[in-house]
């Protein structure tokens, strides 16, 4: 026989061998009972509300250290650029030209300086500190950290009661986690939330969050704009009680000739220079005072509403899976803050009296 007849023979004897190799067996699904499946569903729901309690605990501190960061921002940056001679002389010239401007509109300065120095906070305070941290992240982070949480418990609760993961999943593929729909993108069952990674990529995932940021009106923090009225209101007036005598001031400057008048050019801007300087404490304090209790008033909504707070993703899920399971209807928040008194140079973290739970 030829070599080549030979090869031929070797190769049909290979592939009758590996036609003869047998397919891997079908899983034959393991008969579960229905007490069984009662005591995992009890599981689940117990396991969901110890993963709902942890992630408290996880938000609570991220808020914490963002209002913190926060408050050090504004005490290090903001109210230094407000309170300084130059920016007062800034907003002095911005001041006379919003009267001017007017139209005979009541207090448009103080709304146009209030618009202003809302730009001025966001982009000194609250971007630079959004870089860390901010409540958009902290939603997400908390949101996932659940599903992380949850999927933890599954291979454990499967093992516990002798049920194969795969009739777990089916049966987790059953209970949902997202209910948002119409459509069917913007429902998810618990089994797609323990098993999708990174969770942002699920679609009903992300309609969760948008759902979240349109009941709440508008992403993070929410608009300081009240907090500013007071300090604009205060500064615009002043200001505006300035500007008749600066007025005179460089009428008689000018009469008087370049030597004398630079003269006296010089004596006003240094007596505009003291007054501003006398006036600096209570533009602070004023400041301190308006930006704090607005912003702990946001702070606490953002941290304890069940609906458009950094809890809301993680909320919404437990009670879905929770009341699906026949648990509770909807998980309370109890998140167990404290207020935060604002105050320079001091620790922020400091405790005081303890805010009323809710919204």
């Amino acid at each position: 026989m030829s070599p080549r007849s030979l090869i031929v023979v070797a190769l049909l004897a290979l592939a009758g061998c590996a036609s003869q190799v047998p397919a891997p067996p079908t899983p034959i699904a393991v008969p579960v009972s229905a007490t069984t499946w009662r005591q995992v569903d009890r599981e689940l729901i117990s396991a969901s509300q110890q993963a709902t309690e942890q992630v408290k605990v996880f938000a609570r501190g991220s808020m914490e250290h963002w209002r913190t960061r926060v408050y050090q921002q504004t005490e290090e940056n903001f109210i230094p650029w407000f309170s300084s001679y130059w920016t007062q002389e800034w907003l002095s010239m911005k001041v006379s030209w919003y009267t001017i401007s007017a139209g005979g509109e009541q207090d448009a300065s103080a709304k146009r300086l209030a618009t202003y120095l809302l730009e001025q906070y966001q982009e000194k305070v609250l971007a630079p500190v959004a870089v860390e941290i901010d409540p958009d992240a902290i939603l997400g982070q908390s949101t996932a950290f659940y599903a992380q949480l949850m999927a933890q418990q599954m291979p454990v609760i499967a093992q516990r009661h002798g049920v194969p993961i795969a009739q777990l999943n089916g049966r987790l593929q059953k209970i949902p986690a997202i209910a948002l729909g119409p459509p069917p993108a913007r429902d998810a069952s618990l089994y797609q939330i323990v098993s999708t990674e990174p969770l942002n990529t699920l679609p009903a995932y992300a309609a969760l969050i948008d759902k979240i940021h349109s009941d709440g009106g508008s992403k993070g923090v929410a608009s300081t704009d009240t907090a500013m009225a007071p300090v604009a209101r205060r500064a615009s007036q002043r200001m505006e009680a300035e500007m008749a005598p600066r007025g005179a001031a460089s009428a008689v400057a000018a009469a008087a000739g370049k030597l004398a008048g630079a003269l006296i050019s010089v004596g006003v801007a240094g007596i505009r220079a003291i007054i501003q300087a006398n006036d600096r404490p209570d533009s602070e304090a004023l400041i301190r005072s308006s930006l704090g209790n607005t912003f702990d008033k946001a702070w606490l909504k953002l941290l304890q509403n069940p609906t458009t707070g950094v809890m809301a993703g993680t909320l919404h899920m437990a009670a879905q899976v929770e009341g699906n399971l026949g648990g509770r209807d909807e998980p309370s928040v109890g998140l167990g803050v404290n207020r935060v008194e604002w105050r320079p140079h001091e620790s922020t973290t400091q405790q005081t009296e303890p805010i009323l739970q809710g919204e």
